[in-house]
């Protein structure tokens, strides 16, 4: 079991956060990807950083990481280390960056235990516990997404480090495998330890102390999951028939299996909904419905503006929105294939 080492106090004894980043920008030829991000995680926190992907997750950690170095702004790490200076107390996981194909996955493990000063044999009870090791002496080249997933958190975990940075660990395992790796998060966070995710998967949300949403290069918002749930607009969910889009915010509605679910206006009635539903198909229900966390990143990700404020666009009228087409999808299952 890791060990916490961590010491970011300020002379004065007042504690700093472990990881401030300040008005971080970073881009490309093809332009901007972050504009101006800022984060705070305190010492002994499990922070998720979500949204859709493309926003700067990925660019973000390896900001953090000292891989890639912002155009403008401030990161420091332990209360006074750059990232570069903090490498050999952070473990990193980037997505896709870290295996070598030509390498077995045992040797993979091997060569980078040797690289970082602080890493341990936990890799076998790791292995073990991620399900991987039957497969370690065969060549990467031929793992599963899935599997290379759990190789490259394999690695990162290995290592007794004061900070993870974690990308996308999550992405293209199943369900139980993704509550194995959640246990494994929650338990290096019980030893004290830090750690920052990004992920475009609501179920990451469920073991987070905050999630910090990102849009458009820039945090949305940050928070304690059930203080995010509880401050979100109201959840009508549609069964048996389409929904008039300009009667909820951002004129969006969502689907889910055989339901449509949208977030309620403050100016909308749910009588009003009722009454255009009704009206298009008999048998149709709606209902008020408690926020899951899916409901969560997608008032985040696609209703609220970046600005902070819930748009709307020009109103249709109701003929028009119940005959629309433009309903958009949940994001993907979790057992599906994800990318970045």
């Amino acid at each position: 079991m890791p060990t916490d080492t961590t010491n970011a106090e300020r002379t004065d004894g007042v504690q700093q956060p472990l990881l401030e980043a300040r008005d971080v920008e970073k881009g490309f030829d093809d332009g901007a990807v972050l504009e101006g991000l800022d984060l705070t995680v305190e010492k002994g926190e499990l922070v998720t950083l979500m949204g859709p992907n493309g926003v700067g997750k990925s660019v973000f950690l390896s900001c953090l990481a000292g891989s890639t170095a912002p155009e403008r702004g401030e990161i420091e790490l332990f209360g006074d280390r750059s990232p570069t200076e903090a490498r050999s107390a952070t473990s990193v996981m980037l997505q896709g960056e870290t295996i070598d194909p030509d390498l077995t996955g045992r040797e993979n493990l091997q060569f980078y235990g040797d690289l970082h000063p602080r890493a341990t044999d936990d890799w076998r009870a790791l292995v073990d516990r991620l399900e991987l090791t039957p497969d370690l002496d065969r060549p990467a080249r031929e793992y599963s997404g899935g599997m290379r997933r759990k190789l490259e958190l394999a690695i990162a975990l290995t290592v007794d480090a004061d900070l993870y940075l974690l990308d996308e660990p999550t992405a293209e395992l199943d369900l139980a495998m993704i509550q194995i790796v959640h246990d494994l998060l929650l338990e290096y966070r019980e030893a004290g330890k830090t750690i920052l995710v990004t992920s475009h998967a609501p179920l990451d949300a469920q073991i987070a102390d905050r999630i910090a949403f990102v849009r458009d290069g820039r945090t949305v918002t940050t928070g304690a999951p059930t203080t995010l749930l509880e401050a979100l607009p109201p959840v009508v969910r549609i069964r048996g028939a389409m929904a008039p889009e300009s009667l909820f915010l951002g004129d969006r509605v969502f689907q889910r299996g055989d339901e449509i679910r949208g977030f309620l206006a403050s100016e909308t009635d749910l009588t009003a909904i009722e009454n255009a539903v009704e009206g298009a198909r008999e048998g149709a229900t709606v209902d008020p419905d408690p926020p899951s966390y899916t409901d969560l990143f997608n008032y985040y990700t696609y209703v609220q503006s970046a600005r902070g404020d819930a748009t709307r666009g020009v109103g249709s009228s109701v003929a028009e929105a119940t005959d629309s087409a433009g309903i958009a999808a949940e994001p993907s299952d979790p057992e599906e294939a994800e990318h970045r």
